[in-house]
């Protein structure tokens, strides 16, 4: 049954990118996500008009029998980050490493709590059954930001490269830190208290942190020197597969950030063992490999968070939550970009629509995804869903195709250059 459901996703999938190719030409994600979205309410409508049709309650079924938290967090999400942080081109970010830095660590983890503390206060308000660590849950996964998304929507724009690495590199090192803070709060949401101290999250991140650090740099060293002794693509590439999975693997027996750990080894080597040891032909089909692997991924979890319409909770008080929680996602992400960019004024120049652009170039896609479906069933997963869904909505289609027209208009170009 789950190679069938699998199958059915890969065929869906490929099905609505010819048709975006061929008839709409939209971005990738966007058309995904709506064709998606458009065949869940199809069949939602054909299970109004013919109940005894059993083709919609099928796929219910078999949506609703996925173990996304195995599948997604032990499986899809090793690969979806390793594959961005292979293709990060590590040297532009020197430049702008202050700004991606705060956006990336403190930045996270101050729109993380916020987003909690203001919908847990909401939860309160409207009694509903959720814990703090359940809101930071939340606050964690929508922080992520996707930098295909955002990049692929500037590409009709003359796209100032300060900007574009800010962008690209605050997504590549906010997912880690996203998942680490997602981790621990999921691990006190389900086993501790519901309402964790702050020390108690920061020894869990310190920890999480410095070990997913330390062993991606370890297996990433010595996947270096195993690479370095052959000359030949298919073995490479197949040692990249095994770094991805063994270092996923081990980090899940020791105890540490898996996420950290896969994007620090695909850094390495994507960054150092690609331009050092790979012969011109291997690096061709390592990035190709590897591109495709972010391509098919992404496009799966776009069509299958499309899909997930169909098992949505649409009680009322789901669906206020899930629309509520666009301008507390907005407002939060404006606050995070607006004190980072006040923390490195005196060193970096920026525009006066680089707070507009950056806030608006926040797009949630996979990651937040992959994290939403992992989460286990409770009382409040409706709940997180529905945020989750709402916020990924409006970024992918409004964000997305709005994105270039407010990049036009701001011709200041912010960050166009460090200041002497």
């Amino acid at each position: 049954m789950l190679f069938q459901t699998i199958s059915a996703l890969v065929v869906a999938t490929a099905v609505f990118s010819w048709i975006n190719r061929r008839f709409l030409g939209l971005p990738s994600n966007v058309a995904l996500l709506i064709m998606g979205m458009a065949a869940a309410f199809i069949l939602l409508g054909v299970e109004l008009v013919l109940p005894h049709e059993t083709v919609p309650q099928r796929l219910k079924t078999a949506l609703g029998e996925i173990d996304f938290y195995t599948t997604v967090m032990n499986g899809m999400l090793a690969f979806l980050l390793f594959a961005g942080a292979a293709t990060m081109e590590w040297d532009k970010l020197r430049a702008r490493a202050p700004m991606v830095s705060l956006l990336a660590t403190i930045g996270v983890v101050v729109s993380a709590f916020l987003v909690a503390a203001i919908c847990w206060l909401a939860a309160q308000a409207l009694s509903l059954p959720i814990g703090f660590a359940w809101c930071l849950a939340f606050g964690a996964l929508i922080a992520p930001t996707d930098a295909v998304a955002a990049i692929a929507a500037l590409k009709s724009v003359d796209l100032q490269e300060a900007l574009e690495t800010e962008i690209s590199g605050e997504a590549l090192f906010n997912d880690g830190v996203s998942i680490v803070l997602f981790t621990v709060a999921l691990q006190f949401a389900m086993t501790g208290p519901q309402n964790p101290q702050p020390t108690e999250i920061a020894i869990a991140l310190v920890q999480q942190t410095a070990g997913g650090l330390l062993l991606g740099l370890t297996t990433g060293y010595l996947a270096f020197h195993a690479i370095r002794t052959v000359n030949d693509y298919s073995d490479e590439v197949l040692f990249s597969l095994a770094l991805v999975m063994g270092t996923y693997g081990l980090a899940e027996t020791l105890n540490v950030s898996g996420p950290i750990a896969v994007v620090i080894a695909g850094i390495f080597i994507g960054n150092r063992g690609a331009p050092l040891v790979m012969s011109k032909e291997t690096r061709s089909y390592f990035f190709g490999f590897w591109r495709l692997v972010d391509y098919m991924l992404n496009g799966i979890l776009f069509t299958l968070l499309g899909l997930e319409v169909l098992i949505l909770n649409l009680h009322w008080t789901v669906v206020l939550n899930g629309v509520l929680a666009i301008p507390v996602v907005l407002a939060v992400r404006y606050v995070a970009v607006r004190f980072s960019m006040l923390s490195v004024e005196k060193w970096l120049d920026f525009g006066p629509g680089a707070p507009v652009l950056l806030t608006w170039s926040a797009i949630r896609g996979a990651i937040s995804a992959a994290l939403a479906l992992a989460l286990p069933a409770s009382e409040a997963r409706p709940f997180i869903l529905a945020g989750t869904y709402a916020v990924i909505v409006f970024s992918v289609i409004v964000q997305t195709l709005t994105l270039p027209r407010l990049m036009k208009r701001y011709a200041g170009r912010p960050g166009d250059a460090d200041r002497s």
